[in-house]
Protein backbone atom coordinates (compact mmCIF):
# COMPACT_ATOMS: atom_id res chain seq x y z
CA UNK A 1 0.00 0.00 0.00
CA UNK A 2 1.26 3.46 -0.90
CA UNK A 3 2.31 5.69 1.99
CA UNK A 4 0.58 9.10 1.94
CA UNK A 5 1.12 11.53 4.79
CA UNK A 6 -0.28 14.80 3.41
CA UNK A 7 -3.57 15.52 1.66
CA UNK A 8 -6.12 18.33 1.30
CA UNK A 9 -9.84 17.59 1.29
CA UNK A 10 -12.98 19.69 0.80
CA UNK A 11 -15.85 19.24 3.23
CA UNK A 12 -19.33 20.68 3.69
CA UNK A 13 -21.64 19.95 6.57
CA UNK A 14 -25.39 19.72 5.97
CA UNK A 15 -27.88 22.58 6.14
CA UNK A 16 -30.48 22.55 8.86
CA UNK A 17 -34.02 21.85 7.67
CA UNK A 18 -36.58 24.69 7.90
CA UNK A 19 -39.29 24.61 10.52
CA UNK A 20 -42.89 24.11 9.49
CA UNK A 21 -45.86 26.54 9.64
CA UNK A 22 -48.92 24.38 10.28
CA UNK A 23 -52.20 24.43 12.23
CA UNK A 24 -54.30 21.59 13.53
CA UNK A 25 -57.43 20.96 11.48
CA UNK A 26 -59.31 18.20 13.28
CA UNK A 27 -63.04 17.45 12.77
CA UNK A 28 -64.05 18.98 16.07
CA UNK A 29 -61.23 21.52 16.15
CA UNK A 30 -61.50 23.57 12.92
CA UNK A 31 -59.35 26.33 14.32
CA UNK A 32 -56.71 24.38 16.19
CA UNK A 33 -53.49 25.89 17.34
CA UNK A 34 -50.09 25.81 15.65
CA UNK A 35 -48.45 22.40 15.27
CA UNK A 36 -45.53 23.04 12.94
CA UNK A 37 -42.53 20.83 13.79
CA UNK A 38 -38.84 21.71 13.83
CA UNK A 39 -36.46 21.09 10.96
CA UNK A 40 -33.83 18.38 11.24
CA UNK A 41 -30.20 19.06 12.09
CA UNK A 42 -27.69 19.07 9.24
CA UNK A 43 -25.11 16.30 9.21
CA UNK A 44 -21.71 17.03 10.75
CA UNK A 45 -18.28 15.90 9.57
CA UNK A 46 -15.64 14.61 11.95
CA UNK A 47 -12.48 12.51 12.15
CA UNK A 48 -11.75 9.42 14.22
CA UNK A 49 -8.32 7.89 14.82
CA UNK A 50 -8.08 4.29 13.67
CA UNK A 51 -5.14 2.22 14.97
CA UNK A 52 -5.41 -0.07 11.92
CA UNK A 53 -4.51 2.71 9.47
CA UNK A 54 -1.05 4.07 8.79
CA UNK A 55 -1.57 6.17 5.65
CA UNK A 56 -3.91 8.89 4.35
CA UNK A 57 -4.13 7.15 0.98
CA UNK A 58 -7.94 6.77 1.03
CA UNK A 59 -8.38 10.53 1.27
CA UNK A 60 -6.12 11.23 -1.68
CA UNK A 61 -8.62 9.55 -3.99
CA UNK A 62 -11.74 10.75 -2.20
CA UNK A 63 -11.28 14.44 -1.48
CA UNK A 64 -14.88 15.68 -1.38
CA UNK A 65 -17.15 14.95 1.57
CA UNK A 66 -20.62 16.54 1.76
CA UNK A 67 -22.95 15.66 4.63
CA UNK A 68 -26.73 15.37 4.26
CA UNK A 69 -29.06 18.29 4.87
CA UNK A 70 -31.69 18.12 7.57
CA UNK A 71 -35.26 17.48 6.42
CA UNK A 72 -38.14 19.96 6.70
CA UNK A 73 -40.37 19.96 9.74
CA UNK A 74 -44.04 19.13 9.17
CA UNK A 75 -47.46 19.36 10.80
CA UNK A 76 -48.60 17.42 13.85
CA UNK A 77 -45.37 18.57 15.56
CA UNK A 78 -43.29 16.21 13.46
CA UNK A 79 -39.62 17.14 13.41
CA UNK A 80 -37.60 16.70 10.26
CA UNK A 81 -35.06 13.91 10.00
CA UNK A 82 -31.48 14.82 10.92
CA UNK A 83 -28.90 14.64 8.13
CA UNK A 84 -26.51 11.71 8.36
CA UNK A 85 -23.12 12.51 9.86
CA UNK A 86 -19.87 11.66 8.09
CA UNK A 87 -17.02 10.16 10.10
CA UNK A 88 -13.67 9.96 8.32
CA UNK A 89 -11.19 7.39 9.61
CA UNK A 90 -7.55 8.51 9.77
CA UNK A 91 -4.34 7.10 11.27
CA UNK A 92 -3.30 7.89 14.82
CA UNK A 93 -0.99 10.91 14.69
CA UNK A 94 -3.05 12.89 12.16
CA UNK A 95 -3.15 16.68 12.40
CA UNK A 96 -6.08 18.62 10.87
CA UNK A 97 -5.57 22.20 9.70
CA UNK A 98 -7.80 24.82 8.14
CA UNK A 99 -6.13 25.14 4.74
CA UNK A 100 -7.12 28.75 4.04
CA UNK A 101 -6.42 30.11 7.53
CA UNK A 102 -3.38 27.94 8.20
CA UNK A 103 -4.69 27.24 11.70
CA UNK A 104 -4.47 23.86 13.42
CA UNK A 105 -7.92 22.53 14.30
CA UNK A 106 -6.66 19.62 16.37
CA UNK A 107 -4.67 16.39 16.58
CA UNK A 108 -5.65 12.76 17.05
CA UNK A 109 -3.00 11.16 19.22
CA UNK A 110 -4.71 8.03 20.53
CA UNK A 111 -6.92 5.33 18.97
CA UNK A 112 -10.56 6.38 19.15
CA UNK A 113 -9.84 10.11 19.43
CA UNK A 114 -12.41 12.19 17.55
CA UNK A 115 -12.31 15.70 16.12
CA UNK A 116 -15.23 17.65 14.65
CA UNK A 117 -14.29 19.47 11.45
CA UNK A 118 -17.63 20.99 10.42
CA UNK A 119 -20.80 21.13 12.51
CA UNK A 120 -24.12 20.65 10.77
CA UNK A 121 -26.51 23.58 10.56
CA UNK A 122 -29.17 23.82 13.26
CA UNK A 123 -32.71 22.99 12.22
CA UNK A 124 -35.23 25.83 12.23
CA UNK A 125 -38.00 25.99 14.83
CA UNK A 126 -41.57 25.35 13.69
CA UNK A 127 -44.39 27.76 14.49
CA UNK A 128 -45.53 25.64 17.44
CA UNK A 129 -42.34 26.71 19.22
CA UNK A 130 -43.31 30.39 19.00
CA UNK A 131 -46.78 29.98 20.50
CA UNK A 132 -47.32 32.03 23.65
CA UNK A 133 -50.17 33.39 25.77
CA UNK A 134 -50.03 36.67 23.88
CA UNK A 135 -49.38 35.20 20.45
CA UNK A 136 -51.41 32.04 20.05
CA UNK A 137 -51.33 31.73 16.26
CA UNK A 138 -47.81 32.47 14.98
CA UNK A 139 -47.64 32.17 11.20
CA UNK A 140 -43.90 31.99 10.83
CA UNK A 141 -41.09 29.51 11.39
CA UNK A 142 -37.32 29.63 11.31
CA UNK A 143 -35.29 28.67 8.27
CA UNK A 144 -32.55 26.13 8.86
CA UNK A 145 -29.02 27.37 9.46
CA UNK A 146 -26.42 26.81 6.72
CA UNK A 147 -23.67 24.24 7.12
CA UNK A 148 -19.94 24.93 7.10
CA UNK A 149 -17.81 24.62 3.99
CA UNK A 150 -14.03 24.56 4.26
CA UNK A 151 -10.81 23.03 3.00
CA UNK A 152 -8.97 20.80 5.43
CA UNK A 153 -5.33 19.76 5.25
CA UNK A 154 -4.61 16.41 6.87
CA UNK A 155 -1.01 15.75 7.85
CA UNK A 156 0.27 12.54 9.37
CA UNK A 157 3.17 12.35 11.80
CA UNK A 158 3.86 8.77 12.75
CA UNK A 159 3.48 7.81 16.39
CA UNK A 160 6.48 5.65 17.30
CA UNK A 161 8.48 5.20 20.49
CA UNK A 162 11.86 4.84 18.80
CA UNK A 163 12.93 6.56 15.60
CA UNK A 164 15.91 5.39 13.58
CA UNK A 165 18.25 8.09 12.28
CA UNK A 166 21.06 7.29 9.87
CA UNK A 167 22.59 7.68 6.44
CA UNK A 168 21.30 5.50 3.60
CA UNK A 169 22.50 1.88 3.97
CA UNK A 170 23.18 2.29 7.69
CA UNK A 171 21.17 -0.86 8.37
CA UNK A 172 17.91 0.69 9.58
CA UNK A 173 15.58 -1.53 7.56
CA UNK A 174 17.54 -4.65 8.44
CA UNK A 175 17.28 -3.80 12.12
CA UNK A 176 13.50 -3.26 11.93
CA UNK A 177 13.08 -6.56 10.07
CA UNK A 178 15.24 -8.38 12.65
CA UNK A 179 13.46 -7.15 15.78
CA UNK A 180 9.85 -6.96 14.56
CA UNK A 181 7.39 -8.48 12.10
CA UNK A 182 7.70 -5.50 9.75
CA UNK A 183 9.23 -6.24 6.37
CA UNK A 184 10.67 -3.06 4.88
CA UNK A 185 12.55 -3.31 1.59
CA UNK A 186 16.20 -4.27 2.07
CA UNK A 187 18.90 -4.00 -0.62
CA UNK A 188 22.58 -3.15 -0.96
CA UNK A 189 22.06 0.25 -2.58
CA UNK A 190 21.17 3.64 -1.04
CA UNK A 191 17.61 4.87 -0.54
CA UNK A 192 15.96 1.44 -0.59
CA UNK A 193 13.62 2.83 2.07
CA UNK A 194 11.34 5.27 0.29
CA UNK A 195 8.59 5.46 2.91
CA UNK A 196 8.52 5.14 6.71
CA UNK A 197 7.79 1.72 8.17
CA UNK A 198 6.61 0.83 11.66
CA UNK A 199 7.38 -2.33 13.60
CA UNK A 200 6.34 -3.57 17.05
CA UNK A 201 9.31 -4.81 19.08
CA UNK A 202 8.60 -7.32 21.84
CA UNK A 203 10.75 -7.05 24.96
CA UNK A 204 10.17 -9.88 27.38
CA UNK A 205 6.71 -11.39 27.77
CA UNK A 206 4.55 -8.31 28.30
CA UNK A 207 6.56 -5.31 27.15
CA UNK A 208 6.83 -3.83 23.67
CA UNK A 209 7.53 -0.60 21.85
CA UNK A 210 7.03 0.74 18.32
CA UNK A 211 10.07 1.44 16.16
CA UNK A 212 10.05 3.59 13.00
CA UNK A 213 12.31 3.12 10.00
CA UNK A 214 12.73 6.56 8.36
CA UNK A 215 14.28 7.01 4.88
CA UNK A 216 17.99 7.75 5.04
CA UNK A 217 19.18 11.26 5.82
CA UNK A 218 22.03 12.90 3.93
CA UNK A 219 23.83 16.17 4.52
CA UNK A 220 21.52 18.97 3.44
CA UNK A 221 18.35 16.97 4.05
CA UNK A 222 16.73 19.90 5.90
CA UNK A 223 17.17 21.95 2.70
CA UNK A 224 15.44 19.36 0.54
CA UNK A 225 18.33 17.14 -0.51
CA UNK A 226 17.71 13.41 -0.71
CA UNK A 227 14.51 12.01 0.77
CA UNK A 228 15.00 12.94 4.39
CA UNK A 229 13.27 16.32 4.58
CA UNK A 230 9.80 15.03 3.77
CA UNK A 231 10.09 12.42 6.51
CA UNK A 232 12.05 14.29 9.20
CA UNK A 233 8.71 15.41 10.63
CA UNK A 234 7.95 11.80 11.57
CA UNK A 235 10.84 11.88 14.04
CA UNK A 236 9.28 14.79 15.94
CA UNK A 237 6.98 12.53 17.94
CA UNK A 238 9.44 9.75 18.71
CA UNK A 239 10.23 9.37 22.39
CA UNK A 240 13.79 8.14 21.74
CA UNK A 241 16.14 8.45 18.76
CA UNK A 242 18.55 5.68 17.78
CA UNK A 243 21.39 6.92 15.58
CA UNK A 244 22.75 4.13 13.42
CA UNK A 245 26.38 4.32 12.29
CA UNK A 246 27.81 1.24 10.54
CA UNK A 247 31.25 -0.10 11.44
CA UNK A 248 32.44 0.54 7.87
CA UNK A 249 31.90 4.28 8.30
CA UNK A 250 34.86 6.40 7.22
CA UNK A 251 34.47 8.78 10.17
CA UNK A 252 32.14 7.89 13.05
CA UNK A 253 32.36 11.29 14.72
CA UNK A 254 31.72 13.25 11.51
CA UNK A 255 28.76 11.04 10.61
CA UNK A 256 27.21 11.53 14.03
CA UNK A 257 27.74 15.30 13.90
CA UNK A 258 26.18 15.50 10.42
CA UNK A 259 23.08 13.57 11.48
CA UNK A 260 22.70 15.66 14.61
CA UNK A 261 23.18 18.85 12.62
CA UNK A 262 20.43 17.93 10.16
CA UNK A 263 17.98 17.30 13.00
CA UNK A 264 18.93 20.57 14.66
CA UNK A 265 18.55 22.51 11.40
CA UNK A 266 15.11 21.00 10.90
CA UNK A 267 13.91 21.63 14.45
CA UNK A 268 15.94 22.65 17.51
CA UNK A 269 13.59 20.64 19.73
CA UNK A 270 15.01 17.44 18.27
CA UNK A 271 18.13 17.91 20.38
CA UNK A 272 16.15 17.56 23.60
CA UNK A 273 15.07 14.01 22.78
CA UNK A 274 16.90 11.13 24.49
CA UNK A 275 19.21 9.44 22.01
CA UNK A 276 21.46 6.46 21.71
CA UNK A 277 24.05 5.47 19.11
CA UNK A 278 24.05 1.98 17.66
CA UNK A 279 27.16 0.80 15.79
CA UNK A 280 25.57 -1.48 13.20
CA UNK A 281 26.96 -4.25 11.00
CA UNK A 282 29.51 -5.39 13.60
CA UNK A 283 29.49 -8.78 11.84
CA UNK A 284 31.69 -7.17 9.17
CA UNK A 285 34.55 -7.16 11.69
CA UNK A 286 36.49 -10.21 12.89
CA UNK A 287 35.29 -11.22 16.34
CA UNK A 288 38.65 -10.44 17.94
CA UNK A 289 38.64 -6.87 16.54
CA UNK A 290 35.15 -5.84 17.59
CA UNK A 291 35.91 -4.71 21.14
CA UNK A 292 38.90 -2.66 20.03
CA UNK A 293 36.90 -0.98 17.24
CA UNK A 294 34.00 -0.18 19.58
CA UNK A 295 36.33 1.35 22.18
CA UNK A 296 37.85 3.61 19.54
CA UNK A 297 34.47 4.59 18.04
CA UNK A 298 33.07 5.30 21.49
CA UNK A 299 35.57 8.16 21.89
CA UNK A 300 34.05 9.93 18.86
CA UNK A 301 30.63 10.14 20.55
CA UNK A 302 29.84 12.51 23.47
CA UNK A 303 30.40 10.81 26.81
CA UNK A 304 26.77 11.24 27.94
CA UNK A 305 25.36 9.39 24.90
CA UNK A 306 25.08 5.60 25.38
CA UNK A 307 26.38 3.38 22.57
CA UNK A 308 26.17 -0.28 21.63
CA UNK A 309 27.74 -2.29 18.80
CA UNK A 310 25.42 -4.91 17.32
CA UNK A 311 24.60 -6.91 14.23
CA UNK A 312 21.07 -7.34 12.87
CA UNK A 313 22.14 -10.04 10.42
CA UNK A 314 24.14 -12.14 12.90
CA UNK A 315 21.83 -11.27 15.82
CA UNK A 316 24.73 -9.99 17.92
CA UNK A 317 23.54 -8.12 21.03
CA UNK A 318 20.06 -7.51 19.60
CA UNK A 319 18.38 -8.47 22.89
CA UNK A 320 20.66 -6.07 24.74
CA UNK A 321 19.78 -3.33 22.25
CA UNK A 322 16.05 -3.93 22.62
CA UNK A 323 16.23 -3.86 26.39
CA UNK A 324 18.30 -0.67 26.37
CA UNK A 325 15.85 1.06 24.02
CA UNK A 326 12.91 -0.10 26.13
CA UNK A 327 14.51 1.39 29.25
CA UNK A 328 15.05 4.69 27.43
CA UNK A 329 11.43 4.72 26.26
CA UNK A 330 10.09 4.06 29.76
CA UNK A 331 12.38 6.69 31.24
CA UNK A 332 11.41 9.23 28.58
CA UNK A 333 7.68 8.70 29.09
CA UNK A 334 8.02 8.81 32.85
CA UNK A 335 9.90 12.10 32.57
CA UNK A 336 7.22 13.49 30.27
CA UNK A 337 4.41 12.60 32.68
CA UNK A 338 6.24 14.17 35.62
CA UNK A 339 6.51 17.43 33.69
Amino acid sequence: MKFVDYVTIEIRSGKGGPGSVSFRRAKFEPKGGPDGGNGGEGGSISLIADAQLYTLLDHRYNRHHFAENGSNGSGANKSGKDGQNIVLRVPVGTIAKDTDKGETIGELLSPGDTLELAKGGRGGKGNEFFKSATHQSPRYAQPGEPGEERKITLELKLMADVGLVGFPNAGKSTLVASVSAARPKIADYPFTTLVPALGVVAVGSYESFVIADIPGIIEGAHEGKGLGIQFLKHIERNAVLLFLIPVDSDDVGAEYDTLLGELQAFDEKMLSKPRMVGFSKVDLLPTEDRKKWETKARKAIPADIPTLAFSSVAHVKLDELKRSLWNHVVESKSFGESN
